[in-house]
C-alpha cells in the first residue's frame, strides 16, 4: 500500500507542476568564440603605405575593391560623387549583353548620328549586328554606338537610361545617375550623370564576377582588335582595344577608360591572379596633357592590393563547440524538469557565400556565436536556435546557422499517465 501512495503523490506533483511551470528564458547571448592574432608592426606598416597612397595617387578619388566580395580594400574620396566620362560604357554593355541577343539586327537613328567624337561615323538607316557594335562600344568607345546600342535595347535613350538606373540600384550603387548611355555630361530632373569611384568599382565587380553575361563581357573586353561590317557589308571597321593596362601587368582581364572635361582622366580595370581579383577605380586622374597618370594610379593600387591581401578561409583550426540546450516540458526518459537537445551546425548558402574572403595579415577572423539559452517544448527537427557569424572589420561575411537535430514533444497528461504506470510497474516488480 505504501508502494501505491508514493505513486498517486508522484502524479499529483507530476500535474501540479504541469500547471504551475514558468517558461524558460529564450533568449540569445552572444559570445567572440575567437580572433586571429595579429603583429602590431604589420598593422603599423601597412598603416605606412595606404598614407603612402593617400600622398602619391594623382585620382582625386580612387578605390581598389575585393572583385569577388564586393569589400572596399582601399579608399581615397570613394564616396564622392563626380562624372565619369566613358566608364559608363561597361553598364551599356553589360545591360545590351543581358537584354538583347548578339545577333539582333540595330539600326542607326539620326540622333545616334549625331553624337560628338570618339564615333564610328555612322550614317542614319545604316544596320549591324549587336554583337559587331559592342567591340565598337567597348575597345573605340564610340558614342554613336553608345546611343545605337541603348536606343534598340531601351526604346530610347530615356528608357535605356532609366534602365540603367535600375540596374545600379539593384546591385548596391548608392550614389550613381545615368543620364546618357556613352558617359557624355548630362542632366535631368534627377541630377548630373555621375557616379562615385566606390559605385563605379562596383559596376566592374558586377560585370566581371556577378552578370550571367559576365564571360561574354570578359570576352568583349579583353579583345586587342576587331573587324566586322554593316550588315549590307558596303563598310568595314577595324577597332583596336585601348585599354592598355591589359598589357601592363600580368592577369589583367578587363577595362575601360574615359575622359570629358568635366570628368578629367578616369578608369575603372579589372586583375585576376592566383584566385585573386581586384578591380580599381579611378575618378579625375588628371586633366591633358596627363593622359599617363591612370596607368600610373591603377597600377600602384593592383601592386598594392598584391602585396597585401591574401585569401583566408573563415574556418579556423578550433572546432566549433555547440553546447546542448535545455528544453522545459519535454519528454525525456523522466521526470526531469528539463531535457537537453544537441543542436547542429549547418553551412547557410545565403549572403556572400564564400568560406573565406581577402584579408590583409593585420585582420582578424571573429567568430560570433549566438545562440538560445534555453528552449520550451514542443520543439521540431531543423528549427533554427541560433547561428555563428563570421565578421572582418566589423562586417559579417558569413553566417552558419544552428538548428535542432531531433524533435522534442511536449509533456502532457497522457505521457505523465504512461510514466505513472512504468514507476508502478517498476516498484511492483512487475516490468523488467
Amino acid at each position: 500500500m505504501g508502494k501505491w501512495k508514493k505513486s498517486v503523490a508522484m502524479a499529483v506533483a507530476i500535474l501540479m507542476m504541469l500547471h504551475t511551470y514558468v517558461s524558460a528564458d529564450e533568449q540569445q547571448t552572444p559570445q567572440i568564440l575567437q580572433e586571429t592574432a595579429f603583429e602590431e608592426e604589420e598593422k603599423t606598416s601597412v598603416q605606412e603605405q595606404v598614407e603612402t597612397l593617400n600622398r602619391e595617387l594623382y585620382a582625386i578619388s580612387a578605390v581598389l575593391m575585393d572583385g569577388d566580395s564586393g569589400r572596399v580594400l582601399y579608399e581615397k574620396n570613394g564616396g564622392e560623387v563626380r562624372p565619369m566620362a566613358s566608364t559608363t560604357k561597361i553598364m551599356t554593355c553589360i545591360l545590351a549583353l543581358e537584354n538583347s541577343d548578339l545577333d539582333e539586327i540595330v539600326e542607326v537613328s539620326a540622333y545616334a548620328q549625331s553624337m560628338p567624337d570618339v564615333q564610328l561615323n555612322m550614317t542614319q538607316g545604316e544596320q549591324y549586328r549587336l554583337k559587331d557594335l559592342l567591340y565598337s562600344l567597348m575597345l573605340e568607345s564610340h558614342n554613336d554606338t553608345a546611343v545605337a546600342i541603348a536606343e534598340h535595347v531601351g526604346g530610347s535613350v530615356e528608357e535605356f537610361a532609366a534602365m540603367m538606373n535600375e540596374k545600379a540600384k539593384k546591385i548596391g550603387c548608392e550614389d550613381t545617375h545615368y543620364v546618357t548611355p556613352n558617359g557624355l555630361d548630362g542632366e535631368d530632373e534627377q541630377g548630373i550623370h555621375a557616379t562615385t569611384a566606390k559605385d563605379l568599382a562596383r559596376v566592374m565587380v558586377y560585370c566581371i564576377s556577378e552578370s550571367p553575361k559576365k564571360e561574354e563581357f570578359l570576352e568583349v573586353t579583353g579583345t586587342d582588335s576587331y573587324t566586322f561590317s554593316t550588315l549590307d557589308g558596303t563598310r568595314s571597321f577595324t577597332c583596336t582595344n585601348h585599354n592598355a593596362f591589359l598589357n601592363m601587368m600580368e592577369g589583367a582581364i578587363s577595362g575601360k577608360t574615359g575622359f570629358t572635361s568635366a570628368a578629367g582622366y578616369c578608369y575603372v580595370g579589372a586583375l585576376r591572379r592566383d584566385d585573386r581579383t581586384f578591380v580599381v577605380a579611378l575618378l579625375g586622374c588628371g586633366w591633358p596633357n596627363n593622359r599617363s597618370y591612370k596607368w600610373s594610379d591603377t597600377r600602384k593600387l593592383m601592386q598594392y592590393g598584391l602585396d597585401h591581401y591574401e585569401y583566408r578561409s573563415f574556418t579556423q583550426k578550433t572546432e566549433i563547440e555547440i553546447p546542448a540546450i535545455p528544453v522545459s516540458e519535454g519528454q525525456g526518459r523522466g521526470f526531469e524538469k528539463s531535457v537537453l537537445t544537441q543542436p547542429i551546425l549547418i553551412e547557410d548558402q545565403s549572403g556572400y557565400g564564400k568560406d573565406g574572403l581577402l584579408m590583409r595579415k593585420d585582420e582578424k577572423v571573429e567568430r560570433v556565436l549566438e545562440m538560445m539559452n534555453s528552449l520550451r517544448a514542443p520543439i521540431e527537427a531543423g528549427m533554427t536556435v541560433g547561428s555563428v557569424r563570421y565578421m572582418v572589420d566589423g562586417v559579417t561575411w558569413k553566417q552558419d546557422l544552428i538548428v535542432t537535430a531531433e524533435k522534442v514533444e511536449k509533456i502532457d497528461f497522457s505521457w505523465c499517465l504512461s510514466q505513472i504506470l512504468d514507476s508502478f510497474l517498476t516498484m511492483n516488480g512487475e516490468k523488467t
